[in-house]
């Protein structure tokens, strides 16, 4: 029995040989201890692949930081042109403001209470109060000064009258009224500040 069975296991080892013509001698060998360079050259492009793959992923984080960055900026820069598109506008306004000002300050209360003069003294300041009430809709807002501590951010001191009347630094003459702009000096005030007697 054992002479029938050679013959066969000879022809079949043969078909095998035959089907394993062509693959490297490497992947052939029975020696499980044997040679282990593809195994380390698996491993190290491997570990190639995974310092490929974490560059990638901070490429990845770095872009996307700076796209959110250059959106904030655009948002920004939106808001701020919206805010502060009239400013060059309402700044060529504030004259007219200035001339309504000083022609309401030089009526004389003898005008105010004549009656042919009454009409034009309360027409004049109908329209600086329209005029407040238009700066006040677009954002414009007039700064506070007189009695104020002096602010170099808002005002603009002019001239040091001497005084008493008033701890020194305090702003005691107004000669040109100053404005903002949403939260920006539009124009400053110029002012006269208290100092001490010498």
């Amino acid at each position: 029995m054992t002479d029938n069975k050679k013959p066969h296991d000879e022809a079949a080892n043969e078909d095998v040989k035959a089907e394993l013509k062509g693959v490297p001698e490497e992947f052939l060998s029975d020696d499980p201890d044997g040679d282990d360079e593809p195994a380390d050259d698996i491993s190290a492009a491997l570990e190639e692949l995974r310092r490929d793959l974490d560059e990638a992923k901070q490429e990845v984080l770095y872009a996307k930081a700076d796209t959110q960055n250059v959106r904030r900026r655009a948002e920004k820069d939106i808001q701020d042109a919206r805010n502060y598109a009239a400013t060059g506008f309402a700044r060529d306004v504030l004259s007219v403001w200035d001339n309504l000002s000083r022609a309401v300050d030089a009526i004389p209360e003898s005008l105010r209470e004549d009656e042919k003069m009454k009409g034009l003294v309360v027409g004049i300041e109908a329209t600086q109060r329209e005029l407040e009430k238009v700066f006040k809709q677009n954002g414009i807002e007039r700064i506070a000064a007189m009695d104020m501590p002096l602010d170099p951010n808002q005002h603009q001191a002019m001239m040091e009258i001497p005084t008493d009347e008033k701890e020194p630094g305090t702003v005691i003459q107004e000669m040109q009224s100053g404005w903002m702009i949403k939260n920006r000096l539009l124009r400053p005030a110029m002012v006269g500040v208290a100092k001490k007697p010498d």
